[in-house]
């Protein structure tokens, strides 16, 4: 048997340590409230900096117009045959090479629009020009379009697409005529102008 000796004078028990909590509760929580500021931080960035849309051709804008054919196209070599007043004249001295013709439908709202477009290929830039200069005078006379000479039917097509809103341009020795009009009669000449601007665009599919 051992002998036991009790604790001698002045020797006080030693106090008992108590062992340190557990923290894995707290480590795994911190751990992913710094994975979600992380995220967080990470998607702000991307949000603030992503890369910005690329930017059209300079002097290019969005199309505001959508057109389809509705008659055409048709395809001439007698422009003089086709034409009226001035115009016919200077066709008649200076025979074109290439007469094509167009009628499209286009919309604006719940409005529906009538657009004639019309190339003329002539014999050089000069002449282009000249015929330019021609159409776009009032009281010239023009190019029939393809109401006017009766080779499109359009159930409530406009009377006259003559005396709507008239655009034209030169590329080369080509020139390039719209004519357009609401179908209903609404007036809008700044509307007109618009489509017009597009329409001559559309001188590339008769060419």
């Amino acid at each position: 048997m051992v002998a036991q000796f009790p604790p001698g004078p002045g020797t006080a028990p030693l106090p008992r340590v108590p062992a340190a909590p557990k923290r894995t509760g707290y480590v795994v929580k911190a751990c992913g409230l710094v994975a979600v500021a992380v995220l967080s931080g990470l998607v702000w960035y991307l949000a603030r900096h992503k890369p910005a849309p690329p930017m059209p051709p300079p002097g290019t804008r969005a199309k505001e117009f959508s057109f389809a054919m509705a008659e055409g196209p048709v395809v001439s070599s007698n422009c003089a045959a086709n034409s009226t007043g001035q115009v016919k004249k200077f066709f008649t001295d200076h025979p074109c090479q290439r007469l094509a013709r167009a009628l499209y439908n286009t919309a604006y709202g719940n409005d529906q629009v009538l657009v004639s477009v019309m190339v003329v290929t002539t014999a050089d830039s000069s002449e282009a020009q000249q015929l330019k200069a021609i159409a776009d005078r009032d009281g010239t006379g023009n190019i029939n379009d393809l109401l006017k000479d009766g080779t499109a039917h359009i159930p409530s097509a406009p009377n006259k697409l003559s005396e709507g809103k008239y655009a034209s341009k030169v590329t080369g020795n080509e020139v390039t005529i719209v004519l357009s009009e609401f179908y209903d009669g609404h007036s809008d000449d700044t509307v007109l102008g618009r489509v017009d601007n597009e329409a001559l665009n559309l001188g590339s599919q008769l060419g």
